[in-house]
């Protein structure tokens, strides 16, 4: 079947954009087939800086055929009716047919289309897609109105080894590209995909990012081991170094080991953001200084003229953070700290000075005793290099380079630690912090920020989280959970709260939308680790539950309780006894949740149940007193027996009204003692 090649031919497209556009041309046209009842085998798009490129394989020749069935008036209908159903069908009267119904004769139309040339579809389809093209940042150049990333130079289209004729600005679709840029810049002509990625190749050309990645990767880390050093890699270094170059050749180069004293994430942002070096590590794990670049081509003096040129604008930069580094030192940091009341943090909330004494306050208050002090100071320093020239130069190191001005600056080991960790954890493969006032203070941080927004009603919404509530709020539940903190949420948050009150600023009560919040987040935490988000919610609603170690906990005994055969007949004797509760309530408009009376039980079986459920109930609850939530459940499975025999044998809806009642109560039971746990009601499947 035949094949479709696109490459759409232009000036060097931004690396950070090539994956999202090859994936809108890659939906954009497979989404144009469809429309047209047009299938296909395989579709896969490609990025170079130079070229967008859609390849997709077993196309047919022609779109099906299609034939269509419209039912019209009755055949009796005004004429006016009967012209507006021909016209719309472009048929004349002698074409349509008469049909006899229950209701009547209408008038049918049978509209038969024979299917049009793929290629002529897509010489259709093609330039509006192009014209309208989706690029976050467009322009236009000299006189046409056609709006791409960069200027377009050139149209490649076959199908099936013919070239489509698309036109767009003037631009018409051949049979030809260019190779290398430096390279192979004369044009050539190519068949198909094998044709044109074997050309592209010998022309210098690398067409598929993820081989460029491959051959980066692998180059790099043998110049590293060849040195005796070891890659230090990046995976958005990587994506970023494929998409700048066609054909990479990674090189190494060298800077004067003076510079060294830097702090090392200060070398590395400044290698990593200006000019896209991978760094490399010695032997013992420090940063060495070395470095290695990507060019895109392979020079004819083994690339010493490009590392040469890159050392020396790397010396340039890195002069500058050194500078930027020694004139930092010589302020204290509590200095800047002072400075931090001119920085407006919110317009409602005040400003970054007015943050950090409400972390103050609150990490105190979280700090174990006889580490309030540690905990306030970190807190109160923890902002202070906001105002630095390093962080105004380099804003990804902030935090990190608070440790270190307060490291340089003799401050206590866990002060300094502290305001270096204050931001962790950021994400689930961020490391979480566990000395307990680095704990406290990014607690602190975390939860302010939470209580705060959430207090002026900014909020996140679908998928819009302006302030990184969501991450703050897995970063919290990380900070309790790996830390085995036993702290209620619900006290957190008022601290919190207390803390703005103190000064003065009044927020709008949300302890309830927080608590939610929490546990929204939670299940997405624990959804990756395979915790069904229903076990989450049946201990979240019995509500009063925001220890979260304790909740964890609840929630793992009720996962195993479940895969127990007891565990599961319990759940389904559970929704047996409240499904019958819940509609003789309704049918009564009474509840059901009065003491059952002894005297009233008459059969066997239910004398039973009623002497295991006052045992299950006691053994249950003085389990999770003492936080064993296993043995709760155990205490809830020996109900499995009694309750599959009440329902073997007794009848609940006796014609005795009393004895009908206090059945049902014996019922509501169940619900109360299994409620000692889970809520079983919120548990699906």
């Amino acid at each position: 079947m035949p094949d479709l090649l696109l490459e759409l031919f232009s000036e060097e497209i931004p690396a950070r954009m090539q994956a999202r556009a090859a994936a809108d041309l890659e939906r954009l046209v497979t989404e144009g087939l469809k429309a047209q009842s047009i299938g296909f085998e395989t579709a896969n798009s490609y990025t170079t800086p130079r070229r967008l490129v859609l390849s997709i394989t077993g196309l047919p020749e022609r779109q099906p055929d299609v034939r269509e069935e419209r039912r019209g008036p009755r055949a009796d209908a005004p004429e006016k009716a009967i012209d507006g159903f021909l016209k719309s069908a472009g048929l004349t009267r002698d074409q349509v047919e008469e049909r006899q119904e229950a209701k009547g004769r209408f008038l049918y139309a049978v509209i038969e289309k024979t299917g049009g040339r793929t290629a002529d579809v897509l010489g259709k389809l093609l330039p509006p897609l192009l014209t309208t093209f989706p690029w976050p940042k467009s322009m236009r150049w000299g006189d046409g109105d056609l709006r791409w990333v960069r200027p377009l130079h050139g149209i490649l289209c076959l199908f099936d080894g013919a070239v489509v004729p698309v036109a767009v600005e003037g631009i018409e679709s051949g049979n030809t590209t260019s190779g290398h840029r430096f390279h192979a810049p004369g044009t050539f002509t190519v068949t198909g995909f094998d044709d044109y990625v074997e050309k592209l190749k010998a022309a210098r050309v690398i067409l598929d990012p993820a081989k460029r990645r491959a051959v980066i990767k692998k180059l790099a880390r043998d110049l590293a081991m060849e040195a005796g050093l070891s890659l230090v890699e990046d995976e958005q270094l990587l994506d970023e170094n494929a998409g700048l170059t066609e054909w990479p050749v990674p090189l190494m180069g060298a800077f004067d080991a003076a510079f060294l004293d830097v702090p090392a994430e200060v070398l590395t942002a400044t290698m990593k953001k200006n000019q896209k070096y991978f760094t490399l590590r010695d032997a013992e794990g420090s940063m060495a200084n070395r470095f290695i670049c990507v060019a895109n081509l392979v020079a004819n003096d083994g690339g010493a003229a490009i590392v040469h040129g890159n050392e020396r604008v790397l010396s340039a930069r890195l002069s500058d953070a050194k500078f930027f580094w020694e004139q930092d030192l010589k302020v204290p940091l509590d200095q800047f700290a002072r400075k931090l009341d001119g920085i407006v943090f919110h317009e409602k909330l005040g400003t970054v000075g007015d943050k950090a004494a409400r972390m103050a306050a609150l990490a105190a208050w979280l700090a174990p005793e006889g580490l309030k002090e540690k905990a306030a100071l970190a807190a109160k320093l923890a902002k202070a290099d906001l105002v630095s020239g390093m962080v105004g130069e380099f804003p990804e190191v902030q935090g990190i380079m608070g440790g270190y001005y307060a490291r340089a600056q003799r401050e206590d080991a866990e002060v300094s630690d502290a305001i270096a960790e204050h931001y962790s954890p950021q994400g689930p493969g961020d490391t979480c912090p566990t000395a307990p006032v680095s704990v406290a203070v990014a607690l602190a941080d975390k939860i302010d920020t939470l209580v705060g927004f959430f207090g002026i009603d900014e909020r996140p919404t679908g998928s819009k989280d302006p302030y990184a509530l969501r991450r703050a709020a897995l970063g919290i539940i990380r900070l309790i959970t790996e830390n085995g903190l036993r702290v209620h949420l619900f006290d957190l948050l008022h601290e919190a709260l207390a803390a703005y009150d103190g000064q003065g600023r009044t927020l709008q009560p949300h302890e309830a939308a927080l608590l939610d919040f929490f546990a929204d987040r939670l299940k997405v935490q624990q959804r990756e680790k395979g915790v069904p988000h229903d076990l989450i919610d049946a201990v979240f609603s019995l509500g009063g539950e925001d220890d979260l170690v304790r909740l964890l906990a609840r929630v793992q005994a009720l996962r195993e309780f479940l895969t127990w055969e007891d565990g599961a007949n319990l759940l389904a004797g559970y929704r047996r006894a409240a499904n019958i509760v819940r509609i003789e309530e309704k049918k009564d408009g009474a509840a059901f949740d009065g003491p059952v009376n002894p005297d009233l039980l008459e059969a066997p079986e239910e004398k039973q149940l009623f002497e295991k459920l006052s045992a299950a109930k006691a053994e249950a609850h003085a389990a999770v007193e003492v936080e064993d939530y296993a043995a709760a459940m155990a205490a809830l499975a020996r109900l499995r027996q009694p309750v599959d025999a009440f329902f073997d044998h007794v009848t609940v809806n006796a014609d005795d009204a009393l004895l009908r009642q206090n059945r049902l109560n014996l019922l509501n039971d169940i619900r109360v003692a299994v409620h000692t746990v889970a809520d079983f009601s919120k548990i699906q499947g």
